[in-house]
């Protein structure tokens, strides 16, 4: 009896020390589809019914892209991936469209063994670099499963109130509102790393699905320790250093003025649309 506990309690030992072992080494890339729909509440009284139901066409309409979440066991990449359905389209005779932000090709890197991210950004043809601690999550998690390809994922949720603006015809200025919004993630804990998209973290395993307020990550492939091209993190460099509260003051008041300048004006044939983000 002595003998097996004695063998029971080195192959415990050895299987903990496995699965440390397998997790400090672990890298990878996940691919991500990204869903994003806006859904806006627009003043009928303002606009025809042909001009309301085309505007409100146009951004219900939910659009598509592919991402690469590429990962240590504590740093990680955040990119989008190029292709031909997320390129910019080409504007129409007579119209005119702003870019405000995003190029596409901005990296968000994430540390959380440090707890900071840094993010390039480009706004109105201006690059910045974010540098940020990362913002902690209560998360919440959820005895839920379900399967994503291989991977028994675990359901977790958190609530955060979010500062936003509003815009509607008739005001001067953007109306600050808070909103509280649910997020519903799964995780794999086969995948013992606390990474996720964009700014998700901080889960005992890999967050492969994301459902936040319109916008949804899904993920479509996995690879983890790739030998034939190994995962190399890169660190952001370009643009001016600001914190994320400098960024959202600076991009307020950009969006403010360019508000300012088109909006309302009486008689005008051609018609301007302004986008943020891509």
């Amino acid at each position: 009896m002595k003998v097996k506990l004695l063998f029971f309690s080195a192959l415990s030992y050895w299987s903990l020390n496995a699965h440390q072992a397998f997790a400090q080494q672990l890298t990878g890339r996940v691919y991500y589809k990204a869903s994003n729909q806006l859904i806006l509440n627009m003043d009928s009284t303002e606009m025809n019914p042909d001009q309301l139901a085309e505007m409100k066409a146009m951004m219900e309409k939910p659009w598509e892209r592919d991402y690469i979440l590429s990962f240590t066991q504590t740093e990680s990449n955040w990119q989008q991936v190029e292709n031909l359905e997320s390129s910019p389209s080409t504007t129409p005779p007579g119209e005119m469209t702003i870019m405000l932000s995003g190029s596409g090709d901005e990296i968000l890197y994430k540390n959380i063994a440090e707890q900071v991210y840094l993010q390039e950004q480009e706004f109105m043809g201006k690059e910045f670099l974010i540098k940020d601690a990362l913002e902690p999550v209560d998360w919440k998690l959820s005895d839920e499963t379900k399967k994503i390809g291989d991977y028994t994922v675990q359901k977790a949720t958190y609530t955060k109130v979010e500062d936003s603006q509003r815009f509607s015809t008739g005001m001067t200025e953007m109306e600050n509102v808070k909103d509280t919004i649910l997020v519903t993630v799964w995780f794999a804990p086969e995948i013992p790393v606390a990474h996720g998209p964009e700014n998700y973290y901080g889960l005992p395993g890999l967050i492969l699905e994301v459902h936040n307020d319109g916008r949804s990550y899904y993920c479509e492939k996995i690879e983890l320790n790739p030998s034939a091209e190994p995962v190399a993190i890169e660190y952001p460099k370009g643009g001016k250093e600001v914190t994320f509260e400098e960024f959202n003051t600076n991009q307020e008041e950009s969006i403010k003025l360019m508000m300012n300048r088109y909006q309302g004006k009486p008689g005008g044939k051609n018609r301007t649309q302004i986008r943020v983000g891509g």
